[in-house]
């Protein structure tokens, strides 16, 4: 007697233009594999986040661009990401100006600020798709443990503890601030 399988559901891979289509509900999403995830953030992330923005533009020079939270940048793979803050060179955009399209790469830096509920595994994923996608420098902000992990390649990583200087290297040659600073 012949069986019948049933087939398992093909699950629905989301598009760029589904990403766009989401509500403006005060969450965060990002396009990752075909899949829509919310990406999670609070009041303290919202904080650490401005008091970062505060300082880097003091000193941000007139050839780069910051952005927030709601940008996205299209990677390499086609995954759309949005760090907590980002920077990116003028000459990388068409006329040297951002358009209204996810910009194309990502950024020449990328910061998240680390949440207790983010998987470490998918963090470090994030970190190697940003440098695969052109970033220059990713720092990841650990406010529980005051910590600052700078990456300047996938495995050159520099862990900064509270006492520590946080630099912008050659992205940011004016920037200093100690690592305490962004989490008081």
């Amino acid at each position: 007697m012949a069986t019948v399988r049933a087939r398992p559901k093909r699950k629905r891979r989301y598009t760029e233009q589904d990403l766009l289509q989401m509500p403006n509900d005060g969450r965060k999403y990002e396009l990752v594999n075909g899949r829509i995830q919310v990406v999670p953030t609070g009041g303290r992330h919202g904080w650490i986040g401005s008091r970062l923005i505060g300082k880097v533009f003091r000193v941000l020079p007139d050839a780069m661009f910051a952005f927030d939270s709601s940008t996205g940048f299209r990677m390499a793979s086609g995954n759309i990401r949005s760090p907590d803050f980002a920077l990116m060179r003028a000459q990388r955009f068409p006329e040297g100006k951002p358009t209204d399209a996810f910009p194309d790469g990502a950024p020449d830096l990328a910061v998240e600020i680390v949440s207790p509920s983010e998987n470490l595994n998918d963090l470090y994923q994030k970190v190697l798709e940003y440098f695969e996608s052109g970033a220059q420098q990713v720092w990841l902000l650990f406010p529980d443990r005051k910590q600052v992990y700078r990456y300047i390649a996938p495995l050159e990583v520099e862990v900064l503890r509270e006492n520590d200087v946080l630099t912008g290297g050659e992205l940011l040659p004016d920037f200093a601030v100690r690592v305490g600073e962004l989490f008081e």
